[in-house]
């Protein structure tokens, strides 16, 4: 499988975005339609601090079916109360009213600062006439949803005569217990709602929920996934690794674009005594602070990875059995650390990507986390992220 050099939105969506003016500069809206009713599923966050959108988007997915997003940057809708839940409603209304659909077959999401109240009548002045500038690149959607953001993401994949496309935003409160940030999933596969809600299930658990950027569950984390039938119906087993693939490399995208972030963290671990412990100690590695600063330092401290699988008091760890690797360089075996070259893994810490390979050699358990280094960035982000 091989991402397309440049995202397409498949057959039947589109999507365009705007300054409304919520943001002093820089897109803050936007939306994507299919031009016929999809087929969706989607997953939200656990946070018990749910945005309004998330609240509504909870009960519009039940139906099965949409026909198109809305997306709003820089204030999120949460902690917002009853006004926040009628402000959200009033977002799906525009859209149903611009595009001639039903408004129940409209989701939104808000996203940026917590605790204060959209501004709703500026979010549907910008939808009048959004209709008239439609595109069909992806990236143009993407750039409405970007808060702390360095850039705007957006993957295509084919599958058969079908494409999935991928458009994500997120940098920082990232530990997803659901899906991730903010990912809408677009494909003109025809696939029934059951079907494609236990697909999107599947791929969200080992991509986006094995994602960590700060530990930080967020309040309004949305995934969603449309499929119009455009294309007609494709490999249902294909389309299934296409899609858990095209989900692993966005949550590469997100986790490398983290807040502050320089580099790409993977922790893979291998021979746990089950699958579930090999993810809960990715995650210890991915969320360890001295981890990350290691990654940043390019400080090949061995004992801050024995100290982060050591912590995981309730999985089986045995010293004498663990095998320790950097980027493919073995650094600790037989209860000892490596004789290796020392000068070559602070060179290999220094690239982009830091992959920590662990094998446990006590079961046949396997998981991989994502996440990314930790720098004075992320720090000055989160500082005065309220006034951003």
């Amino acid at each position: 499988m091989k991402l397309h050099e440049r995202a397409i939105l498949p057959k039947g969506f589109k999507c365009a975005s705007r300054n409304c003016g919520i943001k002093e500069e820089g897109r803050d809206l936007s939306v994507f339609c299919s031009e016929v009713r999809a087929n969706a599923a989607g997953v939200f966050t656990k946070n018990k601090f749910p945005g309004a959108p998330v609240i509504l988007g909870r009960e519009i997915i039940k139906n099965g079916a949409l026909r198109a997003i809305i997306v709003n940057s820089r204030v999120s809708n949460v902690g917002t109360g009853v006004r926040g839940i009628e402000n959200a409603r009033r977002m799906a209304i525009a859209v149903s009213e611009e595009f001639g659909v039903p408004e129940n077959e409209v989701i939104m999401s808000s996203t940026g600062v917590i605790g204060k109240q959209l501004p709703i009548e500026i979010i549907e002045n910008g939808v009048r006439g959004i209709s008239e500038i439609l595109e069909a690149d992806p990236v143009v959607g993407a750039k409405g949803i970007m808060t702390t953001d360095t850039y705007p993401k957006a993957i295509s994949v084919s599958v058969d005569e079908a494409v999935i496309t991928i458009v994500g935003k997120g940098a920082g409160m990232i530990e997803p217990n659901m899906a991730t940030m903010l990912v809408y999933i677009f494909t003109d596969a025809e696939i029934e709602t059951p079907v494609l809600d236990e697909m999107l299930r599947d791929a969200v658990r080992d991509s986006f929920n094995m994602l960590s950027v700060d530990t930080d569950t967020s309040t309004s984390d949305t995934c969603v996934i449309m499929a119009n039938g455009l294309a007609g119906r494709v490999d249902e087993g294909q389309f299934r690794e296409t899609l858990e693939f095209a989900c692993i490399e966005m949550t590469k995208m997100l986790a490398r674009d983290g807040e502050g972030a320089t580099k790409l963290l993977l922790a893979n671990i291998s021979g746990a005594r089950t699958e579930e412990e090999a993810r809960f100690i990715a995650k210890a590695i991915i969320n360890s602070p001295l981890v990350k600063t290691m990654a940043y330092g390019a400080d090949p401290n061995i004992g801050r990875v024995l100290m982060a699988v050591g912590k995981c008091t309730d999985c089986d760890v045995r010293p004498e059995k663990i095998e320790i690797r950097i980027n493919n360089t073995l650094v600790y075996a037989n209860e000892s650390r490596v004789n290796f070259d020392e000068a070559e893994v602070r060179k290999l810490l220094g690239s982009g990507n830091v992959e920590i390979a662990v094998n446990l050699n006590a079961g046949l358990g396997c998981g991989t986390a994502y996440g990314c280094d930790l720098t004075e960035g992320y720090i000055k982000e989160n500082a005065a992220y309220y006034s951003s």
